[in-house]
This record gives structure tokens, sequence and C-alpha cells, in this order.
């Protein structure tokens, strides 16, 4: 029988080559991990150079950890995606507190250029405002309304100057951070980025409701990228306000001076008056005077007041704004209806764009088309939401739809109006300022009846606004909305 008898000889061989080709193996996936720590992306530039020259395993393995250490610290800072995204309410409270220390930076920059003090009690509103003290800072705001009755009071305080050049800054303080406090967060954050989102490059935008204002002045001055000029159509007519103005944005556009103030306000008064003496004289005629036009005459001298008076004087004054930057636009977020900018206006997105520049922003049955489009799918956001029928939230965006809803009436776009207004309604089912269009669009085309049935309805489902619908009703008259 033949046996085989090992060759050890052969099998020595083959154990040491199996043994170098195992230390290959080992030696090369060992260069492979080296590669890939030395070649991370975006950070070859960046890699350690590996010296050539021969050292000892212990001191190679030193520098390759040295070196991978080095490494890791240059490439960015990957814990960041383990970490939970701030929350709404948490973005919403770092921008409140952000843009507090921009308006007290203002109001520092303001002292420093007319060489005024700005007092204790100022300090202490913007670090209330900036810590998220809101019960704080309401406190702190009535006192300055109380010390501004008493002037030997307030000028303990501060001087008549210094409070009119930083007040405008605490309003704007105040009310940023009110309408956080109101807002959900998330809304909050959505509605400011619908308005913001509508506006082109280096346009002009004027709010006019408190969330209108406020809620896209905190987004624009917080979020980064270039802040678009915002002014409001409410304080126009304040003197301060203009100041204020000026001092934010005048090298930016052309801003309004104390004497256009004046100007405005003069004209109106002897409208005013011219409209007042003609209902006098011919009291069977239609009267001329505004719903809302508080005239008095004491002492053989006419006297006016109220909102309407005050928003009329604000309207010549943002015409007087809009003729002295005619290469700028502007958009337009209405909380009193400026009519005499409804000839130019067209829709865009959930706002006006006043003086649209040419036929492809101009109103048409098009572009009216496509803005009732937008706001059915505005209101089938809200269709099945559970948040309450008066919130702050379906007001705003009801306000806005009504506004368009002006603007068509006022441009003799009668169906798409009735179609916005109720769209608006559905939105806001609370509020009555898109009833009480809807009311004055029916009268203006012969439907009297139904909108007096209509405002019955309402304050029916709303009694708490009862008092408002019959003060509506008394003023409402044809062609309120109408161009003249």
């Amino acid at each position: 029988m033949n046996a085989r008898i090992p060759n050890h000889d052969a099998a020595h061989a083959s154990s040491g080559r199996n043994l170098i080709l195992w230390l290959l193996a080992a030696g090369c996936l060992l260069l492979l991990v080296l590669g890939l720590f030395r070649q991370r992306p975006n950070d070859t530039a960046a890699a350690p150079q590996v010296a050539t020259s021969a050292v000892s395993p212990a001191a190679s393995e030193n520098s390759s950890n040295a070196a991978r250490d080095r490494l890791f610290a240059r490439l960015p800072h990957r814990r960041s995606s383990f970490e939970p995204a701030p929350t709404p309410e948490q973005v919403v409270s770092n921008k409140v507190s952000q843009f507090a220390r921009s308006r007290r930076d203002i109001v520092e920059a303001m002292a420093k250029k007319f060489d005024l003090k700005v007092p204790a009690d100022v300090e202490r509103f913007f670090a209330a405002a900036e810590a998220g003290h809101l019960d704080e800072l309401k406190v702190l705001y009535e006192n300055f309304k109380m010390l501004l009755q008493s002037d030997e009071s307030a000028a303990q305080v501060f001087s008549p100057e210094e409070f009119r050049r930083f007040w405008p800054a605490m309003m704007e303080t105040l009310g940023v951070a009110e309408v956080a406090h109101e807002w959900p967060a998330q809304q909050l954050l959505d509605y400011g980025q619908s308005v913001l989102g509508a506006l082109r490059p280096g346009m002009v935008y004027v709010g006019g409701t408190d969330a209108g204002r406020y809620i896209p002045t905190l987004l624009n001055e917080t979020s980064g990228g270039e802040p678009h000029i915002i002014i409001t159509q409410n304080a126009l007519a304040d003197g301060s306000y203009l100041n204020y103005l000026g001092f934010l944005y005048g090298d930016r556009m052309a801003t309004l001076t104390g004497e256009e103030s004046q100007r405005a306000f003069q004209s109106y008064l002897s409208d005013v008056q011219n409209r007042f003496a003609h209902d006098r004289e011919f009291p069977d005629e239609p009267s001329q005077l505004r719903p809302g036009e508080d005239v008095r005459v004491t002492d053989n001298r006419v006297q006016i007041s109220g909102q309407v008076a005050v928003m009329a004087i604000n309207e010549r004054l943002l015409q007087t704004l809009l003729a002295k930057n005619p290469d700028l636009s502007f958009a337009l977020e209405e909380s009193f209806p400026f009519k005499s900018t409804y000839g130019a206006a067209s829709p865009l997105g959930p706002l006006m764009e006043l003086r649209a520049p040419d036929d492809q922003n101009a109103l048409t049955a098009e572009r009216a088309a496509q803005s009732l489009d937008y706001w059915r799918a505005a209101a089938q956001r809200f269709e099945g939401d559970s948040e309450a029928l008066d919130s702050k939230t379906r007001q705003a965006w009801g306000q806005m739809a009504t506004a368009q809803g002006n603007l068509f009436a006022g441009r003799q776009y009668s169906a798409e109006a009735e179609q916005t207004y109720r769209l608006a309604r559905d939105i806001a089912p609370a509020s009555l300022e898109p009833v009480g269009g809807l009311a004055r669009l029916l009268v203006d085309t012969g439907r009297a009846a139904e909108a007096y049935q209509l405002l019955d309805d309402f304050a029916r489902a709303h009694s708490g606004q009862r008092g408002a619908v019959e003060a509506f009703r008394r003023s409402l008259r044809p062609g309120s909305l109408a161009l003249n």
C-alpha cells in the first residue's frame, strides 16, 4: 500500500505564502481605512500630509491619531443633525428678542445723532421686551402714557423731544411683542412668510392692521437678506412717526416732511369745510360728509375729529409718498380703504400692488380670476379647522380677502367682488368686515333687501357685535366704495 507522506517543505512554503498574503491584505485594508480618513468629501485640501520618513510603529500610530484628530476638528460639526430643531415657539421668541435688541440699537443711534439721552425707563422697556416680559412691558407703556398727560411729571423723566424721537420705536416693539403673544407661533410664521413672500425684491410694504404691520416687520428684520422698507398706512399723519421713517429709510427713499404733513391736513380741512357748508345749505340733498366724519363748529371754527378724518389725511400723505418715489413699487395690506389708490392697483398674492407698473401687472379679468383662485385655496385651508372662528389668524386672512373685494368693487368687477367677499366670510365667519363689504356691494347693485337680511343674520349669529352692525347699517349708502 502506498502511503502518502506529507511534504513538510511544501507545507512550510504554503504556510509562509498564506501568511504573506494575509499580511498584504491586512496592510491594504489598513491603507484603505487611512485613505478614507484622509479623503473625506469636501475636505481633501485640508487633509494633513503624511510623512514619508521611517518612524517607529508607536510613533506612526500616535502621528496617525493626531492627524485624524486634526482632520475631524476641521470637518463640519455633525452633532447638530442629532439635535432637535427649535420649536416654532422658540423661533418666534428668539425673533422677538432679536427685534427688541435691534430697536434698542436704533434708539441709541437716534440719541447719538440728535444728542439726546435715553431715559432709564426707556432702557428698562427694551430690556423687558428682550427678556420676553410682556406684562412689565405693558406696565411701562402705560406709565409713559400717564406721564404724557402731565407735562410737569413728564419733564422729570424725559424731555418731550426725547420722547417724541423714541416713541415710534417703542410702539413697534410693543406691537411686535403683543402679536407674538396673541398668535400661535406656527401660524404667525406662516402668515408673515406669505406676506413677505408675495413681495418682489425692493418693494415697499405698507401694513394696515396690527397683524399686517407687526408680523411682517418682525420677520423682515430677523430673517436675513436685504430687508424691505416697511411702513404703516395708519400713522403717516403723526409727525414723530415721519421723523422716525426719515431716520430709518431716508437713505433708501424720499420720506415725508412736516411741511407736507401740514399741507395734507390743510387740504383735508378745506375739503371738509366745503362739504359741511354744502350740507348745511342744501339739507334736502344727499349729504356730502362721509359716515364717521365728526365735524363740529365751535366759536365759528370748524373742528374735525375721528378715525375717518385721520385716515383721510393718511390717504393724502400716502399719495404724496407715492409721488415722491416714482421708481419704487408699493404693496398694501389694507386696514382702512384708501379708494384713491384703487385706480392703478392690482392683486399681489394676499396683498394689493399700488401703481401696478405695466400691463402684465394691471388688473384685468384674468388677474381677477387668478386672485379668486388664490382665495378659494385659502378658504379651503380653513375648512374643518378646529380653531376658534374669531381667531386672530382667521381675522387677518379674512381682512386681506375683504380688501381685495373692496378693490374689485371699486373697479366695477362686481361679480369677482361678491365672490371674494363670500370667500372672506368663509375664512372669517365672525368678522363684520367681509359681511359689511358684501352688504355695500349688494346695495350698490340694487339688492338692498338682501343686504339688510345679510346684516340681520350676522347680528343674530354674533349678538356681541349687534351694536357695530347697527352703526354700520346707519352708515350704509350706495356708492361708498365706487371710484369718483
